[in-house]
């Protein structure tokens, strides 16, 4: 942890400008950390356009960055869709979608550039294409712009809510009724900063899920979301007491799976930046979803 205290300054400058500076890392860089939340002012979140003051305290969660260079990788890819201006992919559980601490390579962006060859990275952007995204251990649908105007066109569908997003989830301990809402603000958890949590103050998250099946012990349920926070689902579904089986970050120790939570991003929907069509595409739950499922039943 580094902290950086404003005691003088020369002129008016933007926090992602004087950290780049000062850290000797790219802005790109530092841009990243900001919206990861790992650098903080004044113990909040921030934006790389944030005007620095003199009193102000800035915290960096991680001293030490390594500066990433986006290398293609033949990587192979299950492609649901593909046209001139996106495809939809089909993830795989264990696998990164873009760069970063810890994972410098063999991701989904390291995929997509070498399937699409005039997928060029604006300089130093480290997710080229990457309209949303979904954790590591999470398999499912994702949607990839081939150029800019394209992802801006997806990304406002996900800000404006006009994008559907259903996930089938495993969790722990069967849940009674058919139907809920969870309406908590998540943010950084202020215990450990490597986590989400439900906290006060934290960005407006909300999940809406039904039963699908009930087992002795767990139950299947459909989650919908409303908004798009980091970890949501699981941390939605930790907070309710239910949290996915298999979390390694989340869920219960005793239970956790090699291949982690039991998350699919199972539909996805949007509307077509050039056609207006609604597009709407379904996959199905990877093997061992489905072979932990028939054990439950069995």
């Amino acid at each position: 942890m580094k902290t950086i205290e404003i005691t003088e300054l020369e002129k008016k400058e933007r926090l992602d400008k004087y950290l780049s500076q000062i850290l000797d890392e790219s802005r790109s860089t530092v841009q990243h950390l900001i919206k990861e939340q790992l650098i903080l002012v004044n113990d909040e979140e921030t934006k790389p356009n944030y005007t620095i003051k003199i009193g102000d305290v800035i915290t960096v969660a991680k001293e030490e960055t390594e500066e990433i260079i986006l290398t293609p990788e033949a990587i192979p890819l299950d492609i649901v869709y593909e046209d001139r201006y996106l495809l939809v992919v089909n993830k795989q559980s264990g696998m990164v979608v873009h760069p970063g601490a810890g994972n410098k390579s063999h991701t989904l962006v390291n995929a997509l550039l070498h399937h699409i060859k005039d997928l060029q990275p604006i300089k130093g952007e480290l997710r080229p294409g990457i309209v949303h995204r979904i954790d590591k251990e999470t398999s499912g649908l994702l949607v990839v712009a081939k150029d800019v105007k394209t992802l801006e066109f997806l990304a406002n569908q996900f800000k404006e809510k006009t994008a559907t997003r259903t996930y089938t989830a495993l969790v722990e301990g069967v849940i009674p009724h058919n139907l809920g809402k969870i309406d908590a603000p998540v943010g950084r958890d202020v215990k450990n900063r490597q986590k989400q949590a439900v906290v006060e103050g934290g960005k407006q998250a909300v999940t809406h899920f039904s039963v699908l099946e009930r087992f002795e012990n767990n139950t299947l349920i459909e989650c919908q979301l409303e908004t798009g926070r980091t970890h949501q689902i699981r941390v939605h579904l930790a907070y309710i007491k239910h949290p996915l089986v298999g979390d390694p970050k989340y869920g219960l120790k005793k239970t956790n799976k090699d291949h982690g939570q039991f998350l699919h991003a199972k539909t996805l929907g949007f509307t077509h930046p050039k056609t207006n069509e609604f597009l709407s595409f379904d996959s199905e739950l990877p093997a061992y979803f489905t072979d932990y499922l028939i054990s439950l039943r069995g």
